[in-house]
């Protein structure tokens, strides 16, 4: 656990850049700190393990005030990972993660193994291990950074943007890749970010911090979009707050499926429209869905370069949000829900989405 404590940090003026917070970061659970840039958000993520040092107030890892730790000590109960993964460009992948698990006092026999238990872990090839981080996508990188991060077995882990600086996909791919991993490894983790959708994606609980260093709410993301404590905090999260609290409702706990007609790809257009229960049907390839096919096209065959790719399909553990994206976003208005191999279970209308919208507002 840790807790800050009336904590306060002021530089050069005597202007707070961290002003009197007090909260909670519960064991085993991930704490987002959020909000806009000069809230004092990374200050007070470094001032756990002493990077920047308190002006006043306390912070205490387990009950144990962190300034009466040796400080060399007490980074090494922590993990760190910053934006940019900022690994040692001179040093292997291996030889980066290995790193800390050597700093941790094991022998390198043992720090290898360690590191690549921890490759695998966050994804990652063993076969990545003798390449240096400039030969690594952006995401590789950063999962490098938590692999290393982690090698250590620290009993808590810092993340300060650890998924900005890499583009919108592989960004929600990591994302998904630190939950799975969270599940496992069930660390204590402080998060910092400026995005409020990653912050209710990701967190257990989520801080919204002030311009000035104040504690605008600490809630969970949920109670944090139907009930915001304050105007700032209903600003920041925005005024969709409502369509992303779709986010914390399932597909499979509210949502009644149809079968879906489909047809697979070299089909005649002839067959398709007779099947077709409009003019859009859902073309599959080798019974995994891959889009829709207009049967009002002149094309005689269904194929590939005809399809109408810009709808998503919603996984069976998806959220009533995907869902309703996926609708709008079909040229069919209607949203397929597909299992694991991408094959299709059934679909809904967005008109049904609609109604199931009603009974969760």
């Amino acid at each position: 656990m840790i807790e800050f404590d009336n904590v306060s940090k002021f530089y050069h003026g005597g202007t707070p850049v961290v002003d009197r917070l007090s909260l909670t970061v519960p064991n085993g659970k991930i704490t987002v700190f959020v909000g806009p840039s000069g809230c004092g958000k990374t200050t007070s993520l470094r001032m756990i393990n002493r990077l920047v040092d308190p002006s006043s107030g306390e912070i205490r890892l387990n009950g144990e005030p962190t300034h009466e730790m040796d400080s060399v000590a007490l980074r090494r109960r922590i993990g760190y990972v910053i934006q940019n993964a900022g690994l040692f460009p001179n040093k292997t992948i291996l030889g980066n993660v290995m790193t800390t698990a050597i700093l941790a006092g094991k022998s390198k026999s043992d720090a290898r193994k360690i590191a690549c238990e921890m490759l695998e872990k966050v994804g990652l090839s063993i076969e990545l291990g003798d390449r240096f981080p400039w030969q690594l996508s952006g995401g590789q990188q950063q999962r490098v950074g938590v692999a290393r991060a982690l090698a250590a077995d620290p009993e808590f882990l810092l993340m300060d943007e650890p998924f900005s600086a890499v583009d919108p996909l592989v960004r929600e791919q990591l994302q998904n890749e630190f939950l799975r991993l969270q599940k496992v490894v069930e660390k204590t983790i402080v998060l910092v970010t400026h995005d409020i959708d990653e912050a209710v994606k990701l967190g257990d609980q989520v801080a919204v911090l002030m311009p000035g260093g104040r504690l605008a709410q600490i809630d969970s993301p949920e109670t944090l979009l139907s009930h915001p404590a304050c105007e700032f905090v209903a600003n920041f999260v925005g005024r969709d707050r409502g369509y992303r609290r779709l986010a914390f409702h399932s597909v499979d706990e509210r949502v009644r499926l149809s079968e879906e007609p489909s047809v697979e790809v070299g089909t005649a257009t002839s067959h398709a429209r007779s099947v077709a229960g409009g003019r859009w049907i859902l073309v599959t390839d080798a019974g995994r869905a891959v889009g829709w096919f207009d049967t009002e096209s002149p094309q005689a065959i269904v194929n590939q370069a005809g399809l109408d790719l810009g709808a998503t399909f919603v996984p069976q553990s998806g959220t009533l949000r995907q869902l309703l994206d996926s609708a709008l976003s079909s040229p069919s208005k209607r949203a397929v829900v597909v299992d694991p191999e991408t094959k299709p279970i059934g679909s809904v209308s967005i008109d049904y989405i609609v109604d199931v919208l009603k009974q969760t507002a």
